[in-house]
C-alpha cells in the first residue's frame, strides 16, 4: 500500500515537470522556427495579402483560360510585375530626362536660377526664409550650395537611406509578388491549410474567421488601392490640365506616395513650385484643386473601406490608422484584420456565439 502511494505521489509530482518541459522544448520549437523564418516574413506576408485581395480577379482569368490554373498564375504574376515595373521604368526615365540638362549646364557653368518673385516673400512661414535662400542662389548658385553645404551634408545619410529602403521595398514586392502567384497556383490547397489552422484555431466557427480574414483583406486592398488610384488620376489631370512641369514624373511620384498614405506631401512642393512661375490666379486655382485631391480621401475611404466586410467600418477604419502607425505599411492590412478578428471574437464572448457572415 506504500509503495502504491509512494508512486502516485511520485507521478503526481513528475507529471506537471514533464509538461513544463514539453511545453518548453514546444516554445524553444517555435522561437527557433521563428528566428530562421523572420527575414521571409514580410515577403510571405505581403504574397498572402496579394493573393488573397486578387483571388476574385484571378479565378475570373481562370475561368477566361477554362481552368488551367497553372498558366493562369503565370500570366497573373507577369501583369502584377509589370504593373510594378511599368510605373518604375517610367518614373526613371522621366528623372533622367529632367535632371540631364541640369547636370549639363551646371558642368558649362551657364545654370542660373531666375530671382524669386515678389509674391514669395509674402507666403506665410515659409516664404522669408525662402526667398533670402532663392534670392542668394539667383546671384550666385556656387556660393549658395556652399553656404548650406552642412545641411546638405546632414541631410545626405538620411536620403541615402530612404533610397536604400525605397529599393528593399520594391525588391520585396517582385519576391511577393512572385510567392502570390504561386500561392494562387496551390489556391485549393492553401485554402483547406488554412482552414484547418483556423478550425484548430476557433474551432466550429473557423470557417466564419477564415471568410473575415479574406472579406477583411480586399476590403482594406481595395480601399487603400482604390483610393489611391482615384486621387492619382485626379492629380495627374491637375498637373497637366495646369501645365505643370514634369506633370508625368509627378504624377508618378503621387501614384507611390498615394499608396503609402503620403501623396499629400507630394503636392505641397508642387505647390511651391507653381506659385513660383505661375500667375497668382492659375495658383490660387491649382491650389485649391490640390485641395480637392488632397482631401478627397477623407470622403473615398469610409465609402470603399469596409465593402464586403462583416464588421462594422469604423472597426476597420481604426485598425487601418493604428496598424499604419504602429507597424507601417503593413500594418495596413495586419491592423485591420487583428482588430476585426478581436472584434468577432468579443462579439462571441459577449453573446455566447458570433454573427454569422456571407462568404465574400
Amino acid at each position: 500500500m506504500k509503495s502504491d502511494a509512494a508512486a502516485k505521489q511520485k507521478l503526481e509530482v513528475n507529471q506537471p515537470l514533464e509538461v513544463a518541459i514539453q511545453v518548453g522544448l514546444a516554445a524553444l520549437l517555435v522561437i527557433g522556427c521563428l528566428l530562421i523564418l523572420w527575414p521571409f516574413v514580410p515577403f510571405i506576408m505581403w504574397g498572402t495579402i496579394i493573393a488573397i485581395a486578387s483571388y476574385p480577379t484571378f479565378l475570373k482569368l481562370e475561368k477566361l483560360l477554362r481552368g488551367r490554373r497553372a498558366l493562369a498564375a503565370g500570366l497573373w504574376t507577369l501583369m502584377l510585375l509589370a504593373i510594378l515595373i511599368l510605373p518604375l521604368v517610367l518614373l526613371a526615365q522621366g528623372a533622367i530626362e529632367g535632371i540631364r540638362p541640369i547636370v549639363a549646364r551646371i558642368r558649362d557653368g551657364s545654370l542660373v536660377l531666375p530671382p524669386p518673385p515678389p509674391s514669395v516673400e509674402t507666403w506665410p512661414v515659409i516664404g522669408h526664409p525662402l526667398a533670402r535662400a532663392w534670392d542668394a542662389a539667383s546671384v550666385n548658385l556656387t556660393d549658395a550650395v556652399l553656404k548650406f553645404a552642412p545641411q546638405i551634408k546632414s541631410a545626405l545619410p538620411g536620403i541615402l537611406s530612404a533610397s536604400a529602403n525605397l529599393g528593399f521595398t520594391v525588391v520585396q514586392f517582385l519576391f511577393a509578388i512572385l510567392l502570390s502567384g504561386f500561392m494562387l497556383a496551390n489556391a485549393d490547397s492553401a485554402y483547406q491549410a488554412t482552414g484547418s489552422l483556423m478550425n484548430r484555431l476557433f474551432g466550429e466557427q473557423g470557417a466564419e474567421f477564415q471568410s473575415l480574414i479574406g472579406a477583411t483583406v480586399r476590403s482594406v486592398t481595395f480601399g487603400i488601392l482604390g483610393v489611391a488610384l482615384i486621387q492619382s488620376a485626379g492629380a495627374a489631370i491637375g498637373f497637366y490640365l495646369f501645365g505643370l512641369p514634369g506633370a508625368s514624373v509627378w504624377s508618378v511620384v503621387f501614384v507611390f506616395a498615394a499608396v503609402l498614405q503620403v501623396g499629400g506631401l507630394v503636392l505641397i512642393p508642387a505647390l511651391v513650385y507653381y506659385f513660383a512661375i505661375a500667375s497668382t490666379a492659375k495658383a490660387v486655382a491649382f491650389l485649391v484643386w490640390c485641395l480637392v485631391v488632397g482631401l478627397s480621401d477623407n470622403v473615398l475611404k469610409p465609402i470603399f473601406l469596409g465593402r464586403g466586410s462583416a464588421v462594422p467600418i469604423v472597426v476597420i477604419f481604426l485598425g487601418v490608422l493604428g496598424g499604419f502607425v504602429a507597424m507601417g505599411i503593413i500594418g495596413l492590412f495586419v491592423g485591420a484584420i487583428v482588430l476585426s478578428v478581436g472584434y468577432k471574437l468579443l462579439l462571441a464572448w459577449i453573446d455566447g456565439k458570433p454573427d454569422v457572415i456571407s462568404e465574400v
